[in-house]
């Protein structure tokens, strides 16, 4: 499990760790050998490489031109992030990327922004040679439609919101969606071909540059109902779709991926199709959670909406032990409170275990009136205050519960950062806790589902000597909103019926241990990496890793916060679905035009996804 000692990665500013890190994969290993192709004998390819500039097949200016006429004059020249800074480093363009480098939609807005700036010995961000503004469902058509034909390298943008960096590589075309960002309501939604066979539902329909704060926005601000999301309102919606995607109340809603609705998406031959339940069904089910830009462009997304709870609220505090025996006591009294009061539909977010004996607790609940959710919480708490010598909290603890209807407000919000450029929409801003994740360069990131298994009876101590264990190497955050053991029925049913590994049902929490530096954007003015320190992180999160492993062997991971170099990433991502993915990405795709690292089929290719293995 320890990684190479050949560290590649770009230079860095000094450490900044990163407990709030929600999303992701893990710093550099050794590598790894390619996992081995699971499914039927592929049939033979039409190309095995694709052209680069320089090439003698590149196409000619003459060929640019046309495309960029088809699009609306939409088509521009992708230049990296800092490439002001080297132009002019004391000029205003220089000046603007340096004042907004931690504003996540300002990032987003930039054809070759990127939500984190790099992974070590793992990818740099790197801008296409040519960018889609695309404005509408023709402009992608186009654009796919040149990509095939020219035997371009394809890459498909929203926010920029990938770990793994899949939204970005060099010597590409870049269909950027962003400029796509309309929102409207139905009181009543019936999918295509679904007349008959389903009942009309109220529901919202998103472009695919959307983000989730637009939505929440809409839906619940404005209209007063609720849609099941993604926590980090940056996020846009197609890339979490793609995903799975969770948000701090899946407990109680599901993934986002099972609240879909229908969607448009844009195929390898250039096709605009319908997919739902009723129209193309296997396509349908295959973006729910099959992983993103790997079976063509979404435009369109209609997703359900449910009535809103009337209120939402949280629970915080940080408790620090005074020696590792109460750090002992201390997580075992938690993990009784929780299998006994938590572990239910209404609450989610997550606790941090410290290597420095601390429970962070940054929960959040819905359902539950400012009566009950403070009462849930009083025992555990009184419990902590009884025991002076033992526990101290280090930062306040308490519980409440607000109107869920003023959840994602902006003004006001103590918990919000409002993006105030000038002209930036009013309604968006980002939760204070996801800053530390903006533009960070990551020095390792693993994740693991944890069985609910492990909360019953004699395995619930097996689970706190393992997170004592792990936590001695590195901060173990357990998201327990990224495991559905707990929730409702109905809502269990709908997740099976995604792409999504079956094993995010029977987890109470997704185990992620991480940590990074501050931006390392290519042109940036900073130190270097202090590889020792690289080093030591990235044993560390093995090392922490390996001890969640004992009690969790062979546990799945979220392809969206994963290990980058995870040699059984299908199994890990997918499970028993992985077969019939393949399956489907032949159908629709054959040709592997939409290859990212880590997704359906890439297996087939080389890691720059340019050429077709033998």
């Amino acid at each position: 499990m320890y990684r190479r000692e050949l560290l590649r990665g770009a230079a860095a500013l000094p450490l900044l760790a990163l407990p709030t890190l929600a999303r992701g994969g893990v710093a550099t290993q050794e590598a790894a050998p390619r996992a081995p192709r699971i499914g039927p004998p592929q049939r033979p390819r039409v190309h095995l490489a694709r052209v680069r500039p320089g090439d003698s097949a590149w196409p000619s200016p003459a060929s640019w031109q046309k495309l960029n006429d088809a699009v609306g004059g939409n088509l521009t020249r992708v230049q990296p992030l800092f490439d002001p800074c080297r132009r002019e480093p004391d000029g205003a363009a220089c000046r603007e990327v340096l004042a907004n480098l931690h504003n996540p939609f300002y990032i987003g807005d930039q054809p070759s922004g990127t939500e984190v700036s790099g992974w070590l010995d793992a990818w740099t961000p790197a801008p296409s040679v040519y960018a889609i503004r695309a404005r509408n469902t023709a402009d992608v058509v186009a654009g796919v439609n040149f990509a095939r034909e020219k035997q371009l390298r394809l890459v498909v943008k929203g926010t920029g919101h990938s770990y793994l960096g899949t939204s970005n590589a060099p010597d590409s075309l870049l269909i950027w969606t962003r400029g796509m960002s309309g929102v409207t309501l139905h009181e009543a939604f019936l999918g295509s071909g679904c007349e008959g066979k389903a009942a009309a539902v109220p529901a919202v329909t998103a472009e695919a540059g959307a983000m989730w704060i637009d939505l929440y926005q809409a839906v619940t601000n404005q209209a007063g109902r609720y849609v099941q999301g993604g926590g980090c309102t940056s996020v846009g919606v197609a890339g979490l779709i793609h995903s799975g995607g969770f948000g701090s109340f899946s407990k109680g809603f599901g993934t986002a991926a099972s609240g879909l609705l229908e969607a448009e998406v844009v195929t390898a031959d250039g096709r605009a199709l319908i997919v739902n339940a009723c129209t193309n069904p296997d396509l349908f089910w295959a973006i729910k959670g099959g992983g993103g830009s790997s079976w063509g462009v979404v435009t369109r997304l209609t997703l359900r909406t449910h009535d809103l709870p009337e209120f939402f609220g949280a629970a915080w505090g940080k408790i620090k032990a005074s020696s590792d025996e109460a750090f002992r006591r201390l997580l075992a009294h938690f993990f009784d409170f929780y299998s006994t009061h938590l572990f239910n539909p209404h609450w989610g977010e997550q606790v941090k275990i410290g290597s420095d004996n601390t429970l962070e607790i940054s929960m959040v609940c819905q359902g539950l009136d400012p009566r009950q959710a403070p009462q849930i919480w009083a025992p555990f708490f009184a419990w902590v205050k009884a025991a002076p010598a033992d526990f101290s909290a280090t930062n306040e603890l308490g519980a409440r519960a607000t109107p869920a209807r003023h959840w994602w407000d902006i003004e006001g919000n103590p918990s919000m950062i409002q993006d105030k450029r000038p002209g930036a929409a009013p309604g968006h801003g980002w939760w204070k806790g996801d800053q530390g994740q903006v533009g960070a360069f990551l020095r390792g990131y693993d994740s693991l589902w944890l069985p609910a298994t492990l909360l019953q009876g004699e395995q619930r101590q097996r689970l706190v000597d393992a997170l004592f264990a792990g936590s001695r190497y590195k901060q173990i955050g357990l998201h327990f909103n990224k495991g559905l053991a707990g929730a409702p029925a109905d809502v269990i049913a709908a997740a099976l019926d995604t792409a999504t590994s079956p094993a995010l049902t029977e987890a109470f929490a997704l185990a992620i241990i991480a940590d990074g530096e501050g931006a390392a954007y290519p042109g940036m003015a900073r130190a270097g990496v202090d590889l020792d320190a690289a080093r030591r992180d990235a044993r560390a999160i093995d090392r922490a890793t390996a001890e969640l492993s004992r009690v969790a062997p062979g546990a799945g991971s979220y392809v969206s916060e994963s290990n980058f170099f995870n040699p059984g990433w299908q199994q890990a991502y997918w499970g028993e679905h992985y077969p019939r993915l393949q399956t489907i990405k032949r159908k629709y795709d054959p040709d592997g035009l939409f290859i990212v690292h880590n997704g359906v089929g890439s297996e087939d290719w080389s890691a720059d996804g340019f050429t077709r293995l033998a």
